[in-house]
């Protein structure tokens, strides 16, 4: 382990790992990764990772589509598989939310995101397997899809670490230490990091992390569950990834024989002590709501599940921001269960931060840690707040 660094990033999942890649593509090189159990190991490893734009707002909008760029090129762009697949993203609301969805469309396509309303004779060509009720309203992203979660962070920290990186993984951060209110080092059990930056991105330990230097940020766990069914190939060979918005639930195929269905309400858990298998009452409820939107599947069994945890604030928007009265502390935290598809701009505009004093490639400031504060928070267009 260095002794000194000029960045110390805590935290070794999709953000922590993106952020160290960018860092060393900006030049900045003589960098620490902290991970205190492996790679990939927390809320990455138990995400959909759904890569979709469909958001209320232009900036999660923009980074969104703007990730779904590097996603598509990844090899290109890293140096490593990112396992992308395009399915096409469908959400469904009901008539009460149309006018949300509308506004998102509008917004979107405005941008330049590849996104459209459809109805239900169009799902003939482009879903034919998914099936709508009257009054149930539609979006489509044909451009949209899956990632691996494994893939993408392995490859950003292989190749930080080609460029020059160190990952420390088994080993956690017991505090950062700050004098004259500054960062001058992260503290390990094996020593001392030496820095003037620090990088939190510790998922849901980053709340019990900042607090350790008297920063409070508004982070709550919910915990959140995901299934793997084997669907009926015979009948239902391809499907797209659907935001269900109408049913509070998504799904997405996962390969070319398993669908990955993401359910249960958001309940606040403890990081250390939640649920980690998902719920059979739960999952029944969420089988019967997937029949109802892709009938093929009510011949679907279920092959296993877990639970994760989404990290969330309280507009369920992440912070990507400097921490406030520490010089050198910097946050990537509070992903409310959306953070993977963000995850190559996130990396990049952080690194910028850090590197250059502000974000260059898009304007985050809508993600400042000060607007809890001020209440400036962001609104979404719908109840459903994972899609915020």
């Amino acid at each position: 382990m260095r002794a000194t660094a000029d960045v110390v990033v805590i935290g070794g999942g999709v953000m922590g790992c993106s952020i160290l890649f960018n860092l060393a593509r900006l030049g900045i090189t003589n960098t620490v990764l902290l991970e205190k159990d492996i790679l990939n190991g927390g809320s990455t490893g138990r995400s959909q990772s759904i890569c979709r734009m469909h958001y209320s707002n232009p900036v999660t909008a923009t980074m969104a589509w703007e990730s779904l760029g590097v996603f598509t090129h990844f090899e290109e762009i890293i140096g490593g598989p990112s396992g992308f697949t395009e399915t096409g993203y469908l959400v469904v609301v009901n008539e009460q939310d149309r006018p949300g969805l509308e506004h998102n469309v509008a917004m979107q396509y405005a941008l330049g995101i590849d996104t459209m309303t459809v109805t239900a004779a169009d799902l003939s060509d482009i879903a034919p397997m998914v099936s709508v009720a009257e009054g149930e309203v539609m979006a489509w992203e044909p451009q949209s899809g899956y990632a691996d979660p494994y893939l993408v962070t392995s490859s950003y920290a292989n190749r930080a670490r080609e460029l020059g990186a160190e990952i420390c993984l088994g080993l956690e951060s017991t505090g950062i230490e700050v004098d004259g209110g500054r960062v001058r080092a992260v503290n390990t059990p094996q020593g001392r990091i030496e820095t003037a930056a620090a990088v939190v991105a510790a998922g849901p330990w980053s709340k019990g992390e900042l607090a350790k230097v008297g920063v409070d940020v508004p982070l709550v766990t919910v915990r959140h569950q995901v299934a793997s069914l084997a669907r009926p190939v015979d009948r239902l060979p391809l499907h797209p990834a659907v935001g269900d918005i109408a049913q509070s639930f998504s799904f997405r195929p996962d390969g070319p024989r398993m669908t990955l269905m993401g359910f249960g309400d958001d309940e606040e858990a403890d990081v250390e002590t939640y649920n980690q298998l998902a719920g059979m009452d739960d999952l029944n409820a969420a089988k019967g709501k997937l029949a109802r939107r892709i009938p093929a599947m009510s011949n679907a069994y279920f092959r296993g599940g877990w639970a994760g945890l989404f990290t969330t604030t309280p507009d369920w928007h992440p912070v990507l921001d400097a921490a406030p009265g520490v010089d050198g502390l910097y946050c990537a935290i509070g992903f409310s269960g959306h953070g993977f598809k963000l995850s190559p701009m996130i990396g990049l505009t952080m690194a910028e931060m850090i590197a250059q004093g502000a974000a260059s490639s898009i304007d985050i400031s809508p993600l400042r840690f000060s607007r809890f504060e001020e209440g400036d928070l962001l609104e979404s267009s719908y109840g459903y707040r994972v899609l915020a």
